[in-house]
């Protein structure tokens, strides 16, 4: 690495919305960041985390016209 051309890399703490409170390395030269998400509040990681049951545009089709045969 070449001296004097990379940005001071600090500690930082990160607070979320939820309330959770941690430290992470930032090269951004504010002492703290606001989250939206973090690990304890994001779907995924909690398990629940909804899927997605609605189907596409052929699905959609089936399932309003169904198997309508042309004679």
């Amino acid at each position: 690495m070449k001296q004097g051309i990379h940005p001071e890399y600090k500690t930082v703490a990160a607070t979320c919305t939820c309330g959770n409170t941690f430290e992470i390395q930032s090269t951004l030269g504010e002492s703290a960041i606001a989250l939206d998400v973090c690990s304890n509040c994001h779907p995924f990681y909690t398990g629940k985390q909804k899927q997605a049951t609605t189907g596409g545009r052929v699905e959609r089709f089936s399932k309003r016209f169904g198997n309508r045969s042309t004679k």
